[in-house]
């Protein structure tokens, strides 16, 4: 990796995310010539800026990916962009749908003319779990950028640029994960909401996401779809983990918390699927991700898909969080705790 990023201008979009900054945080560690951090939140951008104003090859930028002329300065002697900037949550974009399609798709074409027209040498674009087999408008935003992002590598005069996509789930500690509502519910004495007692998370951690973004990056050949193997658990061992860890510090009893199931929201899953059984015909796996390669392949012949540490070339079975093994309460609570997942929260 450190030959792939090593002075190179690399631009992040979405840079005050969870995502976002973690990635900027580990690709310094690669030494870019230039990393090039991109917002529309204002008052983050200001921190940001605050944060990296004494390091001299981090240049922070206010703006929006549906800025196209934004987008195609700021891809000026680019080699490598991550795009990670995207309207997450689902019930607001349930409800903003034009708007959700203006910054997951419009803003995702976007920035594939700029770095087209720049010519760039990688594009990762980060999706979600929610673009399979989508039930809802962030879903299908997510799923119609992926496909945007293949679509550009069998474009003319495109060759030479490597277009990929990340496919991962919920990255626990993260601004939109469930983690941040539990710890303020029970600071408060409770009640912890849970939807069911059935369903299932894949999860990751914050650092874990990020390197996993970075590798598929490294990998991608062109048109693939990198989905990370990630831990699954069920959310109500998820509360109760959190309940019995950090009751005690807010100076609760944990038996005196209670959890209360509210029911599966609109356009919600009882499990995640991050693979489904129309795309493992064409999937590979390795020994971090599994690969789906692009649907029409006659389009790609002249890309060798061969990755190093490949496990095997045909996975027999999608990668849904129902049908995984998920974590026992003392494993989830390890993990909390050796991943520091609570430190940082600030609520």
């Amino acid at each position: 990796m450190i030959n792939i990023y090593k002075n190179k201008t690399i631009l992040i979009t979405g840079a005050v995310g969870t995502i976002g900054k973690e990635l900027a945080r580990q690709l310094l560690e690669f030494h870019p010539a230039e990393l090039r951090l991109l917002d529309n939140n204002e008052s983050e951008v200001f921190f940001l800026q605050e944060e990296y104003q004494s390091v001299e090859n981090v240049l922070v930028y206010l703006g929006s990916i549906r800025d196209r002329d934004k987008l195609d300065s700021l891809c000026r002697g680019v080699d490598i962009v991550f795009h990670v900037a995207a309207f997450k949550h689902v019930y607001l974009c349930e409800y903003n749908p034009f708007d959700a399609v203006m910054t997951n798709v419009i803003g995702t074409q976007n920035l594939l003319k700029a770095a087209t027209a720049s010519g760039v040498e990688r594009v990762l674009f980060t999706s979600s779990d929610k673009a399979v087999n989508p039930t809802n408008v962030m879903g299908s935003t997510k799923l119609l950028a992926e496909r945007l992002v293949t679509a550009y590598n069998v474009k003319p005069g495109r060759e030479k640029i490597v277009f990929a996509s990340s496919r991962f789930g919920n990255v626990i500690g993260s601004r939109g994960s469930v983690v941040p509502v539990f710890y303020k519910q029970i600071k408060r004495g409770g009640p912890v909401t849970v939807t069911d007692p059935q369903m299932t998370r894949f999860i990751m951690t914050i650092p874990d996401a990020a390197r996993l973004v970075v590798e598929a990056c490294t990998l991608a050949k062109g048109g693939e779809v990198f989905i990370s193997k990630m831990p699954v658990i069920r959310i109500v061992d998820l509360a109760a983990v959190m309940i019995e860890t950090l009751a005690p510090e807010f100076g609760h009893k944990p038996e005196d918390i209670r959890i209360e199931y509210i029911g599966v929201k609109a356009g919600e899953k009882m499990y995640e699927e991050l693979l489904n059984s129309e795309e493992i015909v064409r999937t590979k796996e390795l020994q971090n991700h599994f690969v789906t390669l692009p649907a029409f392949r006659f389009m790609f012949e002249d890309i060798d898909y061969y990755y190093p540490g490949e496990v095997t070339e045909h996975v027999e079975n999608p990668y849904v969080s129902a049908d995984e093994s998920a974590m026992t309460k003392e494993e989830l609570k390890t993990y909390l705790v050796e991943n520091k997942v609570f430190e940082d929260l600030e609520v």
